[in-house]
């Protein structure tokens, strides 16, 4: 005689109920994430490509990493959020999608990038609910730093870098017996001139310390307002520090050879002054720490 076999379904909100559905939404989630590659393939792609064609933005791709790290590093509190899908995140990946067609019909690859992460919030949103994205909006905010800036407001940030950085060495560079005269951002010197062109004028070593100072405090720093303190702290580090390369390049061309301070010891003298800088936020956020104060995680 046959017997009846019943199968009992764990209750909402056990373990194991809440293990399945964390492994369905894994699973949509693979699904969803091959979805977006398909619609995003070419906007990747070019990213990818300045990112390894520009030095100015080849920190980027440092910066998927550590997010997918901090998404890692959360993992236990991420299978213990309790999922609740939201409806208000389906508007979220509308205005993505829109700022996707803007750019592209536009020719504006910064909204076109942009838009992908708007698109993935609101899929957080949509499908894990105001919780889960609390959770992981440090991990998607910071994937704003791979996207390199609009070339309209990156050449209003470059020219007064030049200007800053000639001006400060051409203030200096008298106090150790080499007389200068600035025009704009070329300084002429009794042996020749030398002009503070776009790739000297430090936003390089400003974003890739920017950035860098992200990833520091976040290891380093429980307190947000330290963090804060620290990023910005590394905008006046890698201005005065590309200030200093330019004054070092005055001083071996005036007492040295010109040849060589434009040649191997400019580059060397690029590597050698980023970590000179990386070195000055170690030590502000040393500073730092002599104070304490109430610690909080973001």
């Amino acid at each position: 005689m046959a017997q009846d076999v019943q199968i009992h379904a764990a209750p909402p909100g056990k373990p194991g109920n809440r293990s399945a559905l964390f492994s369905q939404f894994a699973v949509g989630s693979f699904v969803i994430c091959l979805l977006v590659v398909a619609v995003y393939y070419q906007v990747l792609a070019k990213l990818v490509t300045d990112w390894w064609q520009i030095p100015d933005f080849s920190h980027g791709f440092l910066v998927p990493l550590f997010s997918a790290y901090l998404i890692w590093e959360k993992r236990k509190t991420l299978r213990g959020i309790q999922l609740a899908p939201s409806w208000s995140g389906i508007a979220v990946i509308v205005l993505g999608l829109v700022i996707l067609l803007l750019g592209v019909y536009g020719s504006e690859l910064f909204l076109s990038r942009v838009s992908l992460v708007i698109l993935l919030s609101g899929l957080v949103l949509c499908f894990g609910g105001r919780r889960l994205l609390k959770e992981l909006r440090f991990a998607l905010l910071v994937l704003l730093l791979a996207i390199p800036i609009p070339a309209i407001v990156f050449n209003q940030i470059t020219f007064p870098l030049q200007i800053l950085a000639s001006k400060l060495a051409s203030a200096l560079l008298p106090l150790f017996g080499v007389p200068v005269l600035r025009e704009g951002n070329v300084i002429r010197l009794p042996l020749m001139k030398l002009e503070v062109a776009e790739a000297c004028s430090g936003i390089r070593s400003l974003m890739s310390l920017f950035t860098l100072a992200v990833f520091y405090g976040y290891f380093l720093e429980k307190s947000l307002w330290r963090r804060v303190a620290l990023v910005l702290a590394s905008i006046p580090i890698a201005i005065a520090a590309n200030a200093v390369r330019v004054i070092g390049t005055g001083l071996c061309v005036q007492y040295w050879d010109p040849d060589k301070a434009l040649g191997f010891f400019h580059e060397f003298s690029g590597w050698v002054i980023f970590l000179v800088s990386l070195a000055c936020l170690f030590m502000v956020q040393r500073a730092m720490s002599l104070f304490p104060v109430k610690r909080r995680q973001i």
